[in-house]
């Protein structure tokens, strides 16, 4: 692998990849402008509601679960027999058919075909996930690896930003038209679309310069080898401890924006059309933390990164503001928000690339702003809420990183049991929708705050795990969060 060193980034193979990263990211944030709609048409409560949330989330479980079984039963890695590009191209078609399904589901009304519907393209991204991630460190030097996959994460927030406000304007109309009760027939036509932009996409794929198969860790079953006595991934305690910490991150991350909406209306007395730029804010703020985080995978000098470490932030902020007014959107709202980006690039030059200095000071921000968000109402709460984005949005590199570090032989199946763990996204939806409904919305969000502090709790602790095994976090730098 020696040769990795003086390779370089194989752009021509890493741009289709990421367009892969951002469905993703626009499937997962267009859920929470499906939330309010359904629970109007359906008249759910805010807990059933959530469960476009866990059918979405759960099928990451159940498809690494099935990849899991499969890869079993043929005695070899899916992926592997397959290869790495029909793999991405069958998860984009497994996709596309879930997307189909929102057509008899709309016109018969039927929420649990949606959700199937949501459920079947969840699976298909769960595939797609396994491959892209380990995917997009192997196309180019190892040292930028993770670098890379926060680039791609920042490509994925894209998505994010742009899926709900294009989804509501397909069910709404433009901001400013009057209609407010959005039909279930209305959802029909943007996730046809996105189905035919799924299969788009695999055709990219198919005629791009992927490698098909890249060489993985190979499975050594013999336990003779020194100081490998360990039989499995979980026996190593920074990576259970890890899946947990993967659980309720994605838990909070994805909690906090989809009661958002329910929140607005109750207690502000929002239109459901007119939350859309904030749940887009929501998702922009985890893309301008990214791509502060991606500033390292560049090569450039000491001193353009230090201005770069600003200019990122705020280039991202510019195109949530850009794609706002394209959308006609009211932006001086918004610009207050530029200062809070100070406060995280400030926590950023804070943890020097420590991945788990990084861990702890973004958990104790984000119970900060989601106590900020509880404890004042108006659009103070609503910044403080949708700023927990931005504490979010280095978070998953930092857990990755220090989960499967020193798990040797056993990283591949330690990264699939991570994988697993994104139900944590639906459960925890629901478990704050559930809290909800039986005190107040905004009393809700305790749930997010004791997520953070499992987050903090993690990051003290895995730094003993880690040194107890000879192992030092400041050499991680290159491989951390950023």
């Amino acid at each position: 692998m020696s040769t990795n060193y003086t390779k370089q980034t194989n752009w021509g193979q890493f741009i289709p990849l990421v367009t892969v990263f951002f469905f993703w990211g626009f499937v997962a944030a267009s859920n929470d402008i499906l939330i309010p709609v359904f629970k109007k048409a359906f008249d759910l409560t805010q807990s059933q509601s959530q469960l476009v949330s866990v059918a979405f989330y759960v099928a990451y479980t159940v498809g690494s679960l099935i990849y899991m079984f499969v890869s079993k039963a043929i005695k070899q890695d899916v992926v592997n027999k397959i290869g790495y590009k029909n793999g991405l191209i069958l998860g984009l078609l497994i996709s596309a058919a879930g997307t189909l399904l929102f057509y008899p589901a709309a016109n018969l009304g039927s929420f649990p075909l949606m959700i199937s519907g949501l459920f079947i393209v969840g699976l298909g991204f769960s595939l797609q996930q396994i491959v892209a991630n380990p995917l997009a460190i192997e196309v180019g030097p190892t040292e930028t690896g993770s670098q890379r996959l926060t680039m791609a994460g920042g490509i994925n927030n894209l998505g994010t930003t742009i899926g709900p406000l294009i989804v509501s304007f397909a069910i709404f109309g433009s901001a400013t038209a009057s209609n407010t009760e959005a039909s279930i027939e209305s959802v029909k036509v943007p996730y046809l679309v996105l189905g035919v932009a799924f299969l788009l996409v695999a055709i990219l794929l198919k005629f791009s310069s992927l490698p098909k198969i890249t060489p993985t860790i190979t499975e050594d079953t013999d336990d003779a080898v020194p100081g490998e006595h360990r039989t499995s991934a979980l026996k190593y305690p920074q990576l259970v401890m890890g899946m947990i910490a993967i659980f309720v991150y994605v838990g909070v991350e994805v909690s906090t924006a989809s009661n958002l909406p329910a929140y607005m209306e109750k207690s502000l007395g929002f239109a459901t059309k007119d939350i859309a730029p904030y749940v887009s804010l929501y998702w922009a703020s985890l893309m301008i933390g990214r791509w502060t985080g991606a500033v390292d995978a560049f090569d450039i000098s000491a001193g353009f990164k230090k201005i770069l470490r600003f200019l990122a932030p705020y280039l991202a902020f510019g195109v949530f503001l850009m794609v706002n007014a394209i959308a006609k959107h009211d932006l001086s709202d918004f610009y207050i928000y530029g200062v809070i980006i100070l406060v995280m690039i400030a926590c950023d030059i804070a943890s020097k690339g420590n991945p788990a200095r990084m861990l702890l000071i973004f958990s104790g921000m984000g119970i900060l702003a989601l106590i900020t968000g509880m404890l004042t109402s108006g659009m103070t709460s609503v910044y403080a809420f949708t700023s927990v984005g931005l504490f979010c949005s280095t978070l998953w590199p930092c857990i990755f990183a220090l989960a499967i570090n020193g798990l040797g032989k056993h990283t591949n199946q330690g990264s699939g049991y991570l994988i697993m763990m994104i139900m944590g996204g639906g459960i925890i939806s629901w478990l704050q929708g559930s809290l909800a409904d039986m005190t107040n919305i905004h009393f809700s969000y305790i749930v997010g705050v004791a997520c953070f502090a499992y987050l903090a709790f993690y990051a003290v602790r895995v730094t003993g795990i880690l040194k107890a095994q000879g192992i030092s976090l400041d050499k991680l730098k290159n491989e951390g969060g950023h």
